[in-house]
């Protein structure tokens, strides 16, 4: 793949880049952005290879392994090409975390430990999962420019501690993503099972029902039945995207325990294609490179496609956030002036909350119950309700009534029951 990057430095060096900057502001802002911003959402069953294939782009170990869910949280993988340092003392490689700014990690094992450990800050050490995602920048010379977010792979049963609703929670959280139009979907299937029953390809369709927004990778060709190849697959022949597919070959679990780097895993990869002839005439459908380019070419000629929509999207937002600043009052660098902005600024709150409560918001909704009308409701009809079914003498006898009414006169006479008593009872 080194080679392959290389020759290639223009690929999506222009707007992907951009895009990248983009995604980091909003994260930062928290600010609810309702922009959808191109990158491409791995989907995959939990034994489809999906991790595999994510540290082949990469060209190196950094993700956590495991015989249950690794992937908890979605990861959003920016890849980075930069050029080869000029002192050999430069980094080469490294990785940095947008929630640990200013820290560069050069050693991909504790990149690997900083994932699992922000996994377990935010979800704890069972194997429930979070839609709250970690993001993380890779620069290497070896990378083509490519957005990518790993989501945690499908599942049908739970296992140990996982929630009994694990299946449905995963399915929703990768829905949120390839249902946006903005989202290249890439379905990663094992060539060893039927197709058809791929879990990825049959969440893709629902989302993407004409196949125009999905690319198939198919994994594990190595371990094929002796006699047959994906050949058929490759081509579309099966369950056609428009897309197309791209085969692989991962390094097997004895691979990973036997610590065979990915370099080394795809030079094997190379041979194997070489060596298998039907593969021969499929060679722009085979191999991580192929797949590294082939990922950085759709992702930058999608965000061309959609450039007119993020940039009006990207203007209306800026001219809402300048006309809101604006009301606010003129910023000055006196403590006075500032006091005073921040006294106007809780003043118009003030008047927006009494609005809302008196129902003279500017905007009335229609779809619920919003302010005073809300309150109004809670108390008119909730809270009266309540107390209609509350019975006051309900723990009491008409002993006890008679009791309390006599305790309370005292040594009067009266005709009717004491106010202080009636409001008591």
């Amino acid at each position: 793949m080194a080679e392959d990057s290389n020759a290639n430095p223009g690929f999506g060096q222009s707007l992907i880049p951009v895009i990248n900057k983009l995604q980091d502001i909003f994260a930062q802002l928290r600010s609810g952005s309702t922009i959808d911003l191109p990158q491409v959402a791995v989907v995959g069953s939990q034994s489809s290879g999906k991790s595999s294939v994510l540290e082949a782009l990469v060209g190196r170990d950094f993700l956590p392994r495991g015989s249950d869910i690794c992937t908890r949280r979605p990861l959003v993988l920016q890849l980075v090409q930069v050029p080869q340092p000029a002192e050999e003392w430069e980094y080469v490689e490294w990785g940095e975390f947008l929630h640990l700014p200013g820290r560069t990690f050069t050693d991909f094992s504790a990149i690997e430990g900083e994932i699992q450990a922000e996994t377990e800050r935010e979800v704890g050490v069972n194997m429930d999962i979070s839609d709250k995602p970690i993001r993380l920048k890779i620069f290497s010379p070896y990378v083509l420019n490519i957005t990518l977010v790993d989501l945690p792979g499908i599942t049908k049963v739970p296992v140990g501690d996982q929630p009994a609703d694990i299946e449905a929670r995963i399915r929703t959280m990768v829905m949120s993503y390839i249902t946006n139009p903005s989202c290249i979907i890439l379905a990663v299937s094992p060539a060893n099972s039927d197709l058809a029953n791929s879990d990825a390809l049959q969440i893709a369709r629902i989302a993407d029902i004409d196949g125009s927004r999905t690319i198939g990778v198919i994994t594990k060709l190595d371990i094929m039945d002796r006699g047959t190849d994906a050949s058929n697959l490759l081509l579309g022949n099966v369950i056609p995207l428009r897309l197309g597919y791209i085969g692989v070959v991962n390094r097997s679990q004895e691979d990973i325990i036997a610590n065979k780097s990915i370099r080394d895993a795809l030079v094997s990869e190379e041979n194997f294609f070489r060596s298998c002839q039907v593969y021969h005439s499929l060679s722009e459908h085979c191999g991580i490179p192929q797949l590294a380019k082939k990922l950085n070419q759709v992702l930058e000629k999608h965000i061309r496609q959609l450039l007119p929509y993020l940039k009006a999207r990207i203007y209306a937002q800026m001219t809402s956030v300048k006309k809101e600043l604006s009301s606010y009052g003129e910023i000055t660098e006196s403590e006075t002036g500032r006091g005073a902005l921040v006294l106007n600024i809780l003043k118009k709150f003030s008047d927006a909350f009494k609005s809302g409560i008196e129902g003279k918001n500017e905007e009335i909704l229609t779809s619920e119950l919003a302010g005073g009308a809300r309150i109004h409701y809670i108390f008119q009809s909730l809270f009266v309700k309540r107390l209609d079914d509350v019975d006051p003498c309900d723990d009491m006898t008409d002993k006890d009534i008679q009791t309390a009414i006599q305790n309370a006169i005292g040594l009067r006479s009266a005709l009717f029951v004491p106010e202080h008593v009636a409001f008591w009872l």
